[in-house]
């Protein structure tokens, strides 16, 4: 069951009284949840896309109205619900119900489809998934709330108040969406049952291959009672233990990050003017492109492998003067931030340092060479603390929990991921860096891998269907298997290993052997499955890792980096 990070709430204050920065925040961190909610709900729709910049540009607009900031998770899927439900009012939608109902749909292309294949299911995983294709239009948004519940990500509070109703309520309804689930899973089963039924062959005689809601009661009355196809059925887990250890289906490339000149002159007018029409009748709103930034205050883009923060100044509409922007320049693919406004107070200068913090990021195609890696000055790096040593290179290696080193000096340094998903996958506390005097800058990713990437089929270097994956917490970037760093002074690095095997070497690096690292090119017979990812911009606005505070205790760094 979710529960609300106290950090969580403190985002959502700040964003209510103007804080740019969280309402960044905010919509980078909850449009994977909307993603999910509107693409199951709509079934993976050509729209899908529209619909969640609707309800991000809806909570961008809207959040300094909200008057109970521990509602705002509720508040978020409400807007996300009405916006599915409008699109479902529009003519072109119901146009394309026509077409799904005939079964003119893209099968291949659905949110069922997306969800087995960027998930890696496989087994009674696989078949719930695609049971939902046979749910109507009302069961796929309780499915896509209860999915999300099942997940760890809403409570039961937050389910009913999207859905409009009170807790008893929504709890009939929820029991009601997953015994027509189950009811589907029984069918998914029957058809890819070998040898086929010949009886259910005949009662599928004329259908038309299409899942409906319609056909899933003909198909099931048949599995329910035939001897054969109910034969099948005897080993069916319940859906909420297939449903529970699973995480989110990431967010498209192309619906995070937009391109620069939708942002300068059609995003921010499009908010400012509230063009936010139901449906396709927003077909004149900036909105109804794709992709899309919301608003044209900042951006940050990846060029050729390369964070680049770029500031946009768009023109001020006289007599009122836009306040100034601070950028909130996180290494991620989203441009999404916030828009400027007259009526805001302006907040004091303060250093670039550590601005960049605490992002998410998406993996650059694999076959794009690393933007240059600027060149830092290096002296000596000294690491001690309480450690082992690993056999990669006799490194200092933290492999238990309370394990740390401290690395002081100027220079480049290396932390290498090791997940033992083989002997324990569990809850992940994130490693932190703690009592951090000088500067400490995340300048590169490389490794050959991200840790999410495959390693087999269906096998990551975060676990397999066998073991389970290793879920990261919200806000957590995923990790390549070499994270490199430069440090201008003394700071602690922490292995706070909770369910999950976890081992870090950490090793001094120069800058040659940094830039080979990230240039190697991808060779499969040698494990290497990707390019690096250059992060470091040269200057103070490069990112710091995330979970770095100058505080000396490693148990209580928040979990959005205080520098």
């Amino acid at each position: 069951m979710y529960a609300r990070p106290t950090y969580e709430v403190e985002t959502v204050v700040a964003a209510v009284a103007g804080d740019r920065d969280a309402i960044d925040e905010l919509v980078r961190s909850h449009l994977p949840l909307v993603y999910n909610i509107v693409g199951r709900a709509m079934n993976g729709h050509p729209d899908v896309d529209d619909v969640v910049q609707e309800t991000m540009a809806r909570v961008v607009t809207g959040v300094s109205g909200l008057r109970d900031p521990g509602s705002f998770r509720s508040w978020l899927v409400a807007i996300a619900l009405n916006q599915v439900r409008e699109w479902r009012q529009a003519p072109d939608a119901a146009l394309a119900a026509i077409d799904e109902a005939m079964g003119l749909a893209d099968a291949a292309s659905d949110f069922a489809a997306l969800t087995v294949t960027r998930l890696g299911l496989s087994g009674q995983r696989k078949e719930a998934a695609e049971a939902a294709r046979w749910l109507d239009a009302d069961d796929r948004e309780v499915l896509a709330l209860w999915w999300m519940e099942v997940a760890g990500e809403l409570a039961r509070a937050e389910l009913a108040a999207a859905l409009g109703t009170n807790e008893q309520h929504a709890a009939v309804r929820v029991q009601r969406t997953k015994r027509r689930l189950e009811t589907a899973r029984a069918v998914v089963r029957a058809l890819s049952a070998r040898p086929p039924c010949p009886e259910l062959a005949a009662v599928a005689q004329t259908w038309n291959g299409a899942p409906s809601d319609l056909w899933r009661k003909r198909l099931s009355r048949h599995a329910r009672d035939c001897p054969v196809c109910g034969g099948h059925l005897s080993d069916l887990v319940p859906a909420e233990r297939l449903l529970a250890g699973l995480g989110l289906v990431a967010v498209p490339a192309g619906i995070a990050a937009g391109p620069l000149e939708l942002a300068r002159t059609a995003a921010a007018p499009a908010i400012k003017g509230g063009l936010l029409a139901k449906g396709k009748a927003a077909a004149g709103s900036a909105l109804a492109a794709k992709p899309i930034a919301v608003t044209a205050a900042g951006v940050t883009l990846i060029a050729g492998g390369a964070v680049v923060v770029q500031t946009l100044r768009p023109e001020p509409a006289p007599p009122r003067r836009a306040t100034p922007v601070v950028v909130s320049s996180a290494p991620a693919s989203s441009p999404l931030v916030t828009p400027t406004s007259s009526r805001r107070p302006a907040r004091p200068a303060r250093s670039p340092y550590g601005l960049t913090v605490d992002a998410v990021d998406q993996a650059p195609p694999k076959n794009r060479p690393p933007a240059p890696l600027p060149r830092r000055p290096a002296g000596t790096v000294a690491i001690g603390g309480k450690h082992g040593y690993s056999r990669y290179g006799g490194a200092p290696s933290i492999t238990h929990r309370g394990d740390y080193v401290t690395i002081t000096g100027r220079g480049y340094v290396q932390v290498r991921w090791g997940i033992l998903y083989r002997n324990r996958v569990g809850p992940f506390p994130p490693a932190t860096w703690t009592g951090l005097k000088g500067k400490l800058f995340h300048v590169a990713s490389g490794g050959g891998r991200r840790m999410d990437d495959e390693q087999a089929p269906g096998v990551t270097w975060m676990g397999s269907p066998e073991t389970g994956f290793v879920r990261l917490p919200r806000g957590q970037q995923q990790m390549w298997q070499n994270e490199f760093y430069y440090l201008d002074g003394r700071v602690t690095l922490h292995n706070n290993e909770g369910g999950t095997d976890i081992d870090l070497t950490v090793a001094p690096k120069t800058w040659q052997e940094v830039w080979a690292d990230l240039s190697a090119r991808p060779d499969p017979a040698k494990g290497i499955v990707r390019y690096g990812l250059t992060r470091d911009t040269g200057d103070d606005r490069a990112p710091v890792p995330q979970y770095v505070t100058r505080a000396a205790n490693p148990e209580r760094v928040p979990q959005r980096s205080r520098v």
